[in-house]
């Protein structure tokens, strides 16, 4: 649940997750100690994952990287290879065979099959 004051009584109320802003979703993760990352990885006609993610694994050329939040701009091709999502809830999977990756400031985007 994220937490959200009430202007005219001063009060900390939980409101769903599924109904607060970016804004409040991401401070709430802050506040648990876990930064997040906005992630999207599609190909030209399907969004395999589209949210928020705490780490990303993925191999390119020179072998396999995690991207954290925080992670410098960053561009690369990825080999085939199982990309792993670590997010809040879950560990999400997605096999590629070709990807371009892009990091900048706290957004990464992969495009499958490039």
């Amino acid at each position: 649940m994220v937490k959200r004051t009430i202007a005219s009584t001063g009060e900390l109320v939980d409101i769903d997750r599924s109904k607060a802003t970016e804004e409040e979703i991401a401070a709430d993760d802050k506040a648990n100690g876990q930064p997040t990352m906005a992630v999207k990885v599609y190909a030209p006609f399907k969004v395999y994952y589209e949210g928020k993610a705490l780490s990303i694994t993925a191999i390119n050329e020179t072998g396999p990287f995690d991207i954290l939040p925080h992670h410098h701009n960053f561009l690369c091709m990825l080999v085939p290879c199982e990309l792993v999502i670590k997010t809040p809830f879950e560990v999400k999977k997605v096999k590629i065979s070709r990807a371009l990756m892009h990091v900048k400031a706290e957004k990464v985007t992969v495009f499958v099959d490039v």
